[in-house]
């Protein structure tokens, strides 16, 4: 039987239609003046309606550090000038909760002017579109990059770091910061940047240091001793009205290996279920 018209115009739509599956319409593009903050990833932006952190008083144990990022994030705010940031070191110790509260801080005090856009390491390629983006914008932005690092022989993506940082034609705009935390102060592969025999040693040297060079403000957070994780215990519990024991709590992070604001939520949390209340 011959084909008609109307076979062709159905084998066309449905044609069209497996098509506008596999390649769906581009998203649309996001209200950077909308939300406190923003998530990106290879696919694009989706806005965060309320960004959560705790209450800088209960973060202790870090005072110099919460000082110097609370203050460079407010200038950032104000439109002043501001520094990009390698916050590096143990984990647990509030790196992340210290960006997220210093943001909250500023927005609070400055209103709307500060958005934070939080990338993941993921999405490290797609950042130059990411930062045209916000460049055309009128706010100011704090790129955070959480607990970044990069696979062994990777040279590529520390040195368009760097790029981003300071003086390629890829350079974040004047309204971006970045923040990064990482577990590491020189980010790169251990295999790379501390190898003992190079083949050329002199580029090995400029890349073990480079980075952490192109960070106005580099600082460290590393693990605390027991008074100090207790304080950490003491703190979260006047906050929320927990009865707790200081024998229980220390025994807590010993079995844990880690004495850390991150272990310390986690026995507060303990002590939270036990009598039924919510955090």
């Amino acid at each position: 039987m011959p084909e008609t018209p109307t076979d062709r115009d159905g084998l066309l739509a449905r044609i069209t239609d497996a098509l506008e599956r596999l390649s769906p319409a581009p998203a649309a593009k996001p209200d950077w003046l909308a939300a406190p903050a923003y998530v990106w990833n290879r696919e694009g932006a989706r806005p965060i309606a309320a960004l959560e952190a705790p209450a800088l008083d209960l973060l202790r144990g870090i005072d110099e550090q919460k000082h110097i990022v609370c203050t460079n994030i407010a200038r950032l705010a104000a439109g002043h000038a501001a520094h990009d940031m390698l916050l590096w070191g143990a984990r647990g110790m509030g790196k992340s909760a210290l960006v997220r509260a210093a943001v909250i801080e500023a927005q609070s005090k400055g209103g709307s002017s500060l958005a934070l856009v939080q990338a993941g390491s993921g999405a490290l390629e797609t950042l130059p579109r990411l930062l045209a983006l916000l460049g055309a914008e009128e706010r100011r932005f704090l790129l955070y990059i959480d607990d970044l690092g990069f696979a062994d022989g990777d040279m590529h993506g520390p040195r368009r770091l760097r790029s981003w940082l300071e003086g390629g034609v890829e350079a974040r705009p004047d309204n971006v910061r970045l923040a990064v935390t990482s577990n590491r102060r020189a980010l790169l592969p251990r295999q790379a940047s501390e190898q003992g025999d190079p083949l050329n040693p002199r580029d090995a040297v400029d890349d073990k240091l480079a980075l952490a060079d192109r960070f106005g403000i580099t600082l460290g957070f590393h693990n605390c001793n027991e008074a100090t994780y207790l304080d950490i215990v003491r703190g979260y519990t006047e906050r929320y009205g927990l009865e707790w024991d200081a024998a229980e709590a220390a025994q807590w992070a010993r079995q844990r290996g880690a004495m850390s604001g991150r272990t310390a939520w986690q026995f507060v949390t303990e002590l939270a279920g036990r009598d039924g209340k919510s955090l």
